[in-house]
């Protein structure tokens, strides 16, 4: 599903040069849920900006299903982004004026594929994150739970090869975080690539594998057995 090598990125601030992503490789299988961990200014956020072709590398090639898109055109990127790549981030990002099941549509706006049963995909993506009963309430109306289920069912409408997850539970409580980490493992279980990004090793060891990044660079990758699930293993 994804290959990446030797990527690397920097930014400038001013005089100088931050070294974001220090020559990063690594591979993941189809169907592999993979949890990239690390503390703040390790790099996470710059590499999954990059593996969700928000950004490019410096250095490096990228290839998803294949194709390498480290420098394909911008068209051929927004492409591969809108129809193989699902997004659940943090901050929820949905419309508040909006229905649960028109949020979950959304996307279907940047597509080119027929939309004309758009809301039947949306009433099976939202029936995926047990929401279905929500699907007329707005998000306003939702707990920060049901809102982060609402986004992903988002991530779903366009039936992704890909789902990238941003600390998908950092802004729930307990309760909240493990009803997520369980429709993400249940995803993954179905056969759904996940890659999530986290700083909380609970989190994490809810993967299969975990790969940790320190200073721009993975410095450890470990799997996590099933019976280990849910422990903390780093």
């Amino acid at each position: 599903m994804i290959e990446a090598q030797a990527l690397t990125r920097s930014y400038r601030k001013g005089p100088v040069v931050i070294e974001a992503l220090k020559g990063v490789t690594f591979d993941v299988r189809e169907g592999e849920f993979v949890a990239i961990m690390g503390r703040s200014g390790s790099g996470k956020s710059t590499l999954l900006n990059i593996l969700g072709l928000l950004d490019r590398p410096d250095s490096g090639s990228y290839r998803l299903q294949g194709v390498d898109l480290s420098h394909a055109g911008d068209d051929e990127v927004s492409a591969a982004r809108n129809r193989k790549i699902g997004f659940v981030f943090q901050q929820f990002h949905l419309l508040e004026r909006v229905s649960a099941l028109r949020n979950v549509m959304l996307p279907l706006l940047y597509s080119d594929d027929d939309a004309d049963d758009g809301a039947e995909r949306a009433e099976r993506a939202l029936e995926t994150v047990d929401l279905s009963q929500r699907a007329d309430h707005f998000p306003g109306e939702l707990s920060g739970g049901e809102q982060q289920r609402l986004a992903i069912a988002r991530a779903l409408i366009n039936d992704p090869a890909l789902i990238l997850a941003d600390e998908p539970t950092g802004n729930l409580d307990a309760e909240s975080s493990t009803a997520i980490l369980d429709i993400l493992r249940r995803l993954a279980d179905s056969g759904r690539t996940i890659v999530l990004v986290t700083h909380d090793r609970d989190v994490a060891a809810r993967a299969d594998r975990i790969l940790v990044l320190e200073d721009g660079r993975i410095t450890a990758a470990e799997p996590v057995t099933s019976g280990r699930r849910g422990a903390d293993v780093v």
